[in-house]
């Protein structure tokens, strides 16, 4: 079995913690293109940058992107 990376679901994270893609920005040193960039599947975070994301979110990095099972 293998796994890849789905929808980011970040935007759904943001609503529910009723923060803006602003303030997740400013409080990540990110832009807030970048942080458009990702809720819009155009660029994938790296692992620092998760990790840091799910912290500010008070979330795990698994909660930031659907995870879709495969065939080997």
């Amino acid at each position: 079995m293998t796994y890849r990376i789905g929808k980011c679901l970040l935007q759904n994270l943001l609503r529910r913690k009723r923060m803006t893609q602003q303030e997740l920005a400013d409080r990540t040193g990110k832009t807030k293109q970048t942080i458009s960039r990702y809720i819009n599947n155009q660029s994938i975070m790296s692992y620092e940058t998760a990790i840091n994301i799910a912290a500010e979110l008070d979330c795990t990095m698994e909660d930031l992107y659907e995870i879709v099972k495969g065939k080997k």
